[in-house]
């Protein structure tokens, strides 16, 4: 395997890890986080979600929400003349997507949440809308991941077609079958 392709498959690996977290994280929100959440009075709800948001802005979360994008991109990048490299486009597609809908929907919808003195008010102009681009975003996030594990999967059976199991097709001696004695 070249340094160049390792390189890739590591950014690959990396990608998909990296847009998995991301994905648990919107998905966390959308099956268990706000239906708990629905249950509660108007000031526990904007309450708690108004502290989730100053949590969430932390370097730990940004650097997986920035960095799957980031990662994704280089990552289709990369792979440009590869088998592979529909998957790793359609990942970036369907990530970027997720992030423009956290970009335009729900941080903005954050942003008025915590503006709004009138917690039945904030409640009511927030929850709807945040809770269906939120199912938006995970949906895209978790179609993400799974181009990028099919990605991964092609990726690996590519290299096993093009290195073989003691180094390159081109170095293996004539007449050895590719076995060593």
């Amino acid at each position: 395997m070249t340094k160049t392709n390792s390189i890739a498959g590591g950014v690959l690996g990396a990608a998909t890890v990296a847009t998995g977290l991301v994905a648990g994280v919107f998905s966390i929100f959308a099956c268990t986080v706000m239906p708990a959440l629905a249950r509660s009075d108007d000031r526990v709800y904007v309450q708690v979600m108004r502290d989730i948001d100053d949590v969430i802005q932390n370097p730990v979360f940004l650097l997986g929400f920035m960095g799957a994008l980031l990662l994704t991109g280089c990552s289709a990048w990369q792979s440009r003349g590869t088998p592979y490299r529909r998957w790793a486009w359609a990942a970036f597609t369907a990530y970027a997507l997720a992030f423009l809908v956290t970009v335009v929907f729900n941080i903005p919808l954050n942003d008025e949440l915590a503006d709004t003195a009138d917690v039945t008010t904030a409640r009511e102009r927030f929850e709807d809308p945040w809770v269906a681009w939120n199912v938006v975003r995970a949906v895209l996030s978790t179609l993400a991941v799974g181009c990028l594990t099919r990605g991964l999967v092609s990726y690996g059976r590519w290299q096993r077609t093009s290195v073989g199991p003691v180094g390159p097709v081109a170095s293996r001696p004539k007449g050895s079958g590719g076995r060593r004695a």
